[in-house]
């Protein structure tokens, strides 16, 4: 029988402007159990490869989240760091123009890599339905992912970690490899409710202090400085050297393929929180397990965001939508390690079955 993970997306798009130059693509990888859901990724490197692996994700991400939306990922080829507000704006507004035929009755975008509640403004207005994006404007009725919505979720995520682990947050220390968006406010959940935050990176690099970073100082460093090595009270070390610290709990909150095969001997964490997507391969992950350490998906994890964007389609308040994150992020993370005796303790396998076979449920064209 041939798997679902064996087949590949439902559905690509791929579309041109050549006035803009605006060229990009939608990957939906899956329908069965609704819009496909999924952010618009902006750099010159974006590849219909890299947005269908992402596309993957998000549909195991609803899926677990229990939301009415299938997976999907888009990208617009371009620099972001090379052309003018204006220029961006006019490739967001074609890229939204050509999508009016799937978005939203197939695809619902939403912020990614580059793109943010501005973008989605440029976005809902450019192809005419407010349904066809989230992560708008709170004047749009939106609510942005700068809420902090994922960093949430991760936060949550982690709390469940530890009481399966039976550690107690307020004698754990924290590192967090990235501290845009989802890293700063993971770092500042759990630096509230006690936790002790011993390491934050940017690309930068590491600011490290063994009996803990003062958050509130750092995230002022970080707004009036742009970089967390300009915290005064700790040590500066490379920012790939944030994975090997002794740290009971690691984060990962920005680049993708962070940890290696090869990295696996010097992790030293207890527990592997991945609030970024794909920051190392399902192999690595495996070795890790093998040593011990717990390993928290990134679709598991992250989900926040996508609960937002669900609470923002639905018109929840943002009250409403936080509450939603706590309940859907701590449940699900919750029965996922309830059932990890029946896969080995590998997380990953215990999340996939549940997302598969609730897509599989309603799944008309899966050849399983």
């Amino acid at each position: 029988m041939v798997e679902f993970d064996e087949i590949g997306p439902e559905k690509i798009f791929e579309v041109y402007h050549p006035k803009t130059g605006m060229h990009g693509f939608v990957v939906i990888d899956s329908l069965a159990r609704g819009p496909g859901k999924g952010g618009i990724r902006m750099t010159p490197s974006v590849s219909v490869e890299e947005v269908s692996k992402l596309a993957r994700v998000m549909t195991w991400k609803c899926s677990l989240a229990d939301l009415p939306f299938g997976g999907a990922k888009s990208g617009i080829i371009a620099d972001d760091k090379s052309i003018s507000k204006k220029e961006k704006k006019e490739l967001v507004e074609e890229f939204a123009k050509a999508l009016k035929l799937i978005s939203p009755s197939m695809y619902i975008a939403a912020p990614d890599m580059n793109t943010s509640e501005q973008e989605m403004e440029w976005f809902a207005k450019a192809n005419g339905n407010k349904k066809s994006c989230t992560g708008k404007p709170k004047k749009m009725g939106g609510l942005p992912h700068e809420l902090g919505s994922t960093g949430f979720g991760v936060y949550h995520a982690t709390l469940v970690a530890l009481k399966h682990k039976k550690m107690n947050v307020k004698s754990t220390t924290v590192a967090i490899e990235g501290f845009g968006n989802v890293g700063w406010f993971a770092a500042k959940f759990l630096s509230e409710h006690g936790a002790k935050l011993v390491a934050v990176s940017d690309s930068s690099g590491v600011i490290y202090n063994k009996d803990g970073l003062n958050f509130k100082e750092l995230a002022m460093v970080k707004k009036e400085k742009g970089r967390v090595t300009d915290y005064q009270d700790g040590t500066r070390i490379p920012s790939r050297d944030i994975i090997g610290l002794e740290v009971d709990v690691l984060i990962t909150a920005a680049i993708p393929d962070l940890i290696s095969p090869g990295d696996v001997d010097n992790i030293k964490a207890k527990i592997i929180v991945e609030g970024s997507n794909i920051p190392m391969t399902h192999e690595t992950e495996e070795l890790l397990t093998k040593k011990g350490i717990l390993i928290i998906p990134d679709f598991v994890a992250n989900a926040g965001g996508v609960i937002s964007s669900y609470a923002e389609h639905k018109g929840f308040s943002e009250k409403k939508m936080f509450e939603l994150v706590e309940e859907k992020i701590t449940k699900n993370t919750s029965i996922v390690l309830k059932n990890l005796d029946k896969h080995e303790n590998c997380v990953r396998c215990s999340a996939l079955t549940i997302a598969r076979d609730r897509v599989r449920k309603v799944c008309k064209v899966c050849r399983l």
